[in-house]
């Protein structure tokens, strides 16, 4: 089988962006917890994020007119690839504790692989993005892996 992978798309494994720093607030919190309808008094207090409250949370606030005709914002840590259409793959998490008020968070992406596959319509490219949250004492609060597929 030919591959669409090339030496410089593989490449890209092992390729970080720069870490990003944020801060959790209780009403961050408080207002993710209201939109996403938790009913659990500690979320809806903001005494703890409820899962999912770091999902995205190293993407920058991107105007409209900054989007691509996809709606998509050009991500930094993606390969070019011959394939173009983008559609998620899956996510996984994994907290080591809830963040709390008045976390100082690093998260930190990187590609951790990049393989193709043959699909019903055609070939596959999957990027794989292991995401990083860590405290500022450097302890883990939370691994993520994402799965990006382009055909």
């Amino acid at each position: 089988m030919t591959t669409l992978l090339t030496d410089d798309i593989r490449a890209w494994i092992g390729r970080s962006d720069a870490p990003q720093r944020i801060e959790v607030t209780r009403r961050d919190i408080i207002k993710y917890a209201l939109a996403t309808e938790q009913q659990l008094p500690r979320y809806v207090h903001g005494d703890e994020a409820p899962p999912m409250f770091l999902f995205g949370a190293d993407r920058p606030l991107t105007a409209l007119a900054e989007l691509g005709p996809d709606g998509l914002r050009r991500d930094s840590l993606l390969p070019p690839l011959p394939l173009k259409r983008v559609m998620a793959g899956g996510v996984k998490q994994r907290y080591h504790r809830a963040p709390v008020p008045g976390d100082v968070l690093s998260i930190t992406r990187t590609v951790s692989d990049i393989f193709e596959k043959q699909g019903a319509s055609g070939p596959l490219i999957f990027v794989v993005y292991d995401i990083e949250v860590r405290d500022a004492a450097g302890e883990l609060v939370m691994h993520e892996t994402q799965t990006r597929i382009n055909r």
